[in-house]
């Protein structure tokens, strides 16, 4: 008795010591090896193809680099989504062009490199200029509130599936407590996030609906599997949006400084998915969206799929076998 109980013991204690390395190379390693990977950013002017051709070379890899014609092009750019940032040659020298709006950390590392750009001629120049063409919320310059909406959407998410697992037996019921739960918890995080900490602008509807879509997807998605395999569904579950999804959301990064695949697999889980899709429909009207819907969308189906499943199970099991009477001779 005591050798088992010490085995025991010792077995989830390992266990423990094991998810604590799991959860601190999760958080940790994202964070820690920041850099840009193919960022987009447009080149325009006159001098367009030589500055380019110069920043292909001197950061090889770090960015993907696009032509526009002319300064408007570039602007146009960024108001949608296709790039970062910009850099507009012109006879008096280049300027640099940023969205903040879009990833406060790759518009620092442009205004960094506007310090160190040089004319054509490839003589020194003064610091360029920079403008922010799409500016983060100015009581959130830096980002660091809009990134920490992240996590708490998530576990809220995740802690909203147990309750409802755990209280509400009947399937159907559970289903319309999660759809309710999203209602309710869009309404309350937008009105919370604009009206109270003035982290986001733009409609207070339209941004209660992306929070009640990423609220859907990850509660739908636990309760789900929950439904569908049991209790081991919920800590699948978290696993998945809290040790994989919420440090790969690049919530206060981007996409592209993360290590590859990671960036884009972050982009296709719900923490990434609400993120992108927050930041274009507060920020850019709804540009570059449509991806990150879609994503949100899909794990939404997704879940109350694997709840209707489960439900569908749970009567197959509960309905009594019938006795088939013998046939006689």
């Amino acid at each position: 008795m005591k050798s088992s109980l010490a085995r025991r013991a010792l077995g989830v204690a390992a266990g423990a010591a094991l998810l604590q390395l799991i959860m601190i190379i999760a958080f940790a390693w994202p964070a820690a090896r920041i850099a840009p990977r193919d960022v987009p950013v447009v080149v325009a002017g006159p001098q367009a193809a030589a500055v380019a051709g110069r920043l292909a070379q001197e950061r090889p890899g770090a960015f993907d680099i696009k032509t526009r014609q002319d300064e408007a092009g570039a602007r146009a750019a960024l108001t949608d989504r296709e790039a970062y940032g910009a850099i507009v040659t012109t006879p008096s020298g280049p300027k640099v062009l940023t969205a903040s709006a879009a990833s406060p950390a790759v518009a620092q590392q442009l205004g960094q490199m506007a310090q160190n750009l040089a004319r054509p001629d490839g003589r020194a120049a003064p610091a360029a200029p920079v403008q922010d063409v799409v500016a983060a919320d100015p009581d959130d310059p830096r980002g660091t509130g809009f990134g920490a909406l992240a996590l708490p959407l998530i576990m809220s998410g995740i802690a909203g599936s147990v309750l409802l697992t755990f209280a509400i037996t009947a399937v159907a019921w559970r289903a319309a407590g999660v759809v309710l739960f999203a209602v309710l918890g869009g309404l309350g995080s937008a009105g919370v996030a604009q009206g109270w900490l003035s982290l986001l602008p733009g409609s207070y509807l339209a941004l209660a609906g992306v929070i009640a879509l990423a609220v859907l997807a990850v509660t739908g998605t636990v309760v789900g599997l929950a439904t569908a395999l049991g209790r081991a569904g919920i800590g699948v579950g978290a696993l998945l949006f809290l040790l994989l999804g919420n440090p790969l959301s690049a919530a206060t990064s981007a996409p592209e400084l993360l290590p590859r695949p990671w960036g884009e697999i972050g982009q296709a889980l719900p923490p990434g998915a609400a993120v992108t899709l927050l930041r274009s429909t507060a920020f850019f009207d709804g540009a570059g969206s449509a991806g990150a819907l879609a994503v949100l969308a899909a794990w939404a189906a997704g879940g109350f799929a694997l709840i209707a499943l489960g439900g569908w199970r749970g009567r197959a099991k509960e309905e009594p076998a019938i006795e088939r009477e013998p046939i006689l001779a």
